[in-house]
């Protein structure tokens, strides 16, 4: 018996010792990149409020964890069950937990709002909102919500009270959601004061912007579901700042200071509660006020900083205010032509310039010190990393995070430790406990690579020079079994636009796990960031300004000049995917460029910039009567007649960003030159496609490159 458990022993290890490598598949690629083989984290770490603690969750969120920064172990204080015994609730995970002090939490799924106690392991109800709520803002300092509901902004009370902040009936008016169709930062339209006595909400008014015409076909007949957008050089939105006050009940109102299609943008709250700060930026977005406004009355006071610039300013980051007993403020800006932080008095004058580097700030993080040390994100003198960098008020700048890759960091209440986690090219991911001085005082965590097991290929991330003497980074994917004497067909994968970044010092150097795959099936997978891409400052990203496609197509053929000198690459059989603006930018090469790409497949494209947003297009395009030809040039439609590969375009069909007008015209223009292509629409889908139906997809873009790629 026992000779026959060791042969059985003996034949499991050998078999696992000796066994192949698991195959991708294209289903895994594209439904468990981050499930499955994502690296293994901390989830949810956060500092437990004035301790050297912290807490994190199990994988499913269903379990809370503490330790301490100079302990070893780990400690389970709470199950999700026990949670909903002791507050008598239905939560599904402690995902969006947020500790109100060292003993508390809140926990709450937008319309049930908990507190509980892990000292006394007691909890209660604080909200129960009947309404279906669509955003919803918790004030720490007061406990009550603010939320939206359709057009609307109520708060519920800590007492129970559902107060009406406003109850327009005309549907143009829209309260409470993010305007400018989400541009300049903007993220959300609810805005509490620091001590929760006044709520600042967005209101724009729809009334000028034109509907566009969406079908929902899952009714019978089918139903048209109207949305407002603006397009270039068309009528925008006219946006207002409300500023509601819990004590009288009452709402004031700020208009734009100069035109009512202005933007209002960046809105933040000084410290001491009197002033709201809000950066208005003119509809050609060429000129940006950083104003202040009187919380009680509403009423402009003063102007603290201009910018202006004849391509553009594009304000994201509102005023920040480092120490909560000062209006003293730092602001984001890269009028220097990278994004740098200035320290400003709340007159408006410059007390110093804070950080004069020649990369990309990115985010302020926190601060310590009373707001004299300041923690940022920032490139770095590499443009794929992001790293953390602290500097004083006296501009004394260091470096917090040691090595190259993309950091994420948190300081404790003291200040005495930070919380680092990275991952780079070589590193999936790992997790240390550091000294503010920098030493490393706990291991937390190295994943390893769950993609070790699978036959998978290898990246090289390699930088080229653009024309202009720009460094481009890039990324080439070859299959594991890649043989340098034989030829391999292409693949490049493109967005090209602002704000974008795809090659990244990070997991994976921020590739989507199925071109891993796509190489697998005997191609190169190539990407470049080229101009007009993101984190690289002003000069780099505004050449694109009124002639968008132009410089960016001239960084893609650098790239394809480059595959060109690769002995292995098969240059006669090069294809070409993208969505949104790489949908644009696939479909420009497709046909400015006849040449050169066999095969493309667009999603979503942009194919005349007249059909798009006002917000986005008229900053990098200026207005269609203002720049005719660069609207003409950059039009897909001014091209159509010189395809000569096969092309195929993809749309959602309820597609809210890039509306299907789009891809519709180009394919009337196909028509109508006699130009076969090939069309394919996902219906009662949005701007990408999303769900299991996103396999589908993938596995239509590929399929359709591998057999017209021959």
């Amino acid at each position: 018996m026992f000779k026959h458990i060791l042969l059985i022993g003996a034949l499991v290890l050998t078999s696992s010792t000796f066994a192949q490598k698991k195959e991708l598949t294209l289903k895994d690629a594209v439904s468990n990149q981050y499930r499955l083989f994502g690296p293994d984290r901390l989830y949810g770490f956060q500092w437990i409020p004035n301790t050297e603690s912290y807490s994190f969750f199990s994988k499913n969120y269903q379990t809370i964890f503490t330790s301490s920064a100079i302990t070893k172990e780990d400690r389970e204080i709470l199950t999700i069950q026990a949670f909903n015994t002791a507050c008598k609730s239905e939560m599904t995970s402690f995902f969006g937990m947020e500790w109100k002090n060292e003993n508390e939490f809140y926990l709450n799924d937008g319309t049930h709002y908990y507190v509980y106690n892990v000292a006394t392991k007691t909890g209660k109800l604080l909200h129960s909102i009947d309404d279906e709520v669509g955003a919803t803002l918790f004030s720490n300092a007061t406990e009550n919500v603010a939320y939206t509901k359709e057009n609307n902004v109520f708060i519920h009370t800590l007492d129970g009270l559902k107060l009406t902040v406003t109850s327009n009936t005309d549907k143009n008016i829209v309260s409470g959601q993010a305007i400018a169709r989400s541009e300049f930062g903007i993220s959300g339209g609810l805005f509490w004061s620091p001590n929760g006595q006044h709520l600042a909400f967005y209101q724009k008014d729809e009334t000028d912007v034109h509907e566009y015409p969406l079908v929902d076909i899952t009714q019978t007949p089918g139903e048209l579901m109207p949305i407002k957008y603006p397009m270039a050089g068309q009528l925008s939105e006219k946006p207002k700042v409300g500023i509601y006050h819990l004590a009288t009940k009452q709402t004031v109102f700020i208009s734009p200071k100069s035109a009512a299609d202005d933007y209002l943008t960046n809105i933040t709250f000084t410290p001491d509660n009197n002033y709201v700060v809000i950066a208005e930026v003119n509809r050609d977005q060429n000129h940006m006020w950083l104003n202040v406004y009187d919380v009680k009355t509403g009423s402009f006071v003063k102007t603290l900083l201009e910018e202006s610039n004849d391509k553009w300013v594009e304000p994201e980051h509102p005023a920040y205010f480092p120490n909560e007993k000062s209006n003293n403020f730092i602001w984001i800006s890269e009028i220097d032509g990278f994004n740098n932080l200035y320290y400003y008095d709340f007159n408006g004058k410059l007390i110093k310039k804070l950080t004069t580097n020649k990369f990309v700030a990115k985010d302020i993080l926190e601060t310590k010190n009373g707001g004299k040390l300041i923690y940022f994100t920032a490139t770095g003198p590499n443009g794929m990393n992001t790293m953390v960098y602290s500097v004083d008020l006296a501009g004394k700048q260091t470096l917090v995070t040691k090595t190259e890759g993309t950091h994420e960091f948190s300081l404790n209440s003291s200040g005495k430790y930070f919380y680092d986690a990275f991952s780079s090219h070589s590193v999936p991911h790992k997790a240390e406990i550091f000294l503010a001085s920098g030493k490393s005082i706990k291991f937390l965590i190295e994943s390893k690579e769950k993609l070790a097991n699978y036959t998978i290929g290898t990246a090289e991330i390699k930088t080229l020079t653009g024309k202009d003497g720009s460094t481009l980074y890039t990324r080439l994917i070859k299959p594991s079994n890649f043989d340098p004497s034989k030829k391999y067909p292409v693949l490049v994968y493109v967005y090209g636009g602002p704000h974008a970044q795809l090659v990244t010092n990070s997991w994976l150097d921020g590739a989507n796990l199925w071109m891993y795959w796509m190489a697998e099936q005997g191609y190169l997978v190539y990407t470049l960031d080229g101009r007009g891409s993101g984190e690289r400052g002003f000069a780099f990203e505004s050449q694109i300004h009124r002639q968008l496609g132009t410089v960016e197509m001239e960084d893609q053929l650098t790239g394809v000049d480059y595959l060109k000198s690769l002995p292995y690459a098969d240059v006669n059989r090069l294809a070409v995917h993208g969505w949104s603006f790489g949908g644009f930018m696939t479909t420009s090469l497709m046909l400015r460029n006849p040449d050169v790409f066999k095969v493309g497949v667009a999603g979503g494209p942009v194919t005349d910039w007249k059909y798009y947003e006002i917000m986005y297009g008229e900053r990098y395009m200026d207005r269609p009567e203002q720049n005719p030809k660069g609207y003409e040039q950059a039009s897909l439609l001014t091209h159509a007649g010189n395809l000569k590969g096969d092309l195929l375009l993809i749309h959602g069909t309820v597609d809210d960003v890039v509306v299907m007008q789009h891809n519709f015209a180009l394919v009337k223009k196909f028509v109508e030159l006699g130009i076969q292509m090939d069309f394919f629409p996902y219906p009662m889908h949005k701007h990408n496609v999303t769900g299991k139906d996103r396999v589908h997809l993938m596995e239509k873009v590929l399929t359709y490159v591998i057999e017209n790629n021959q």
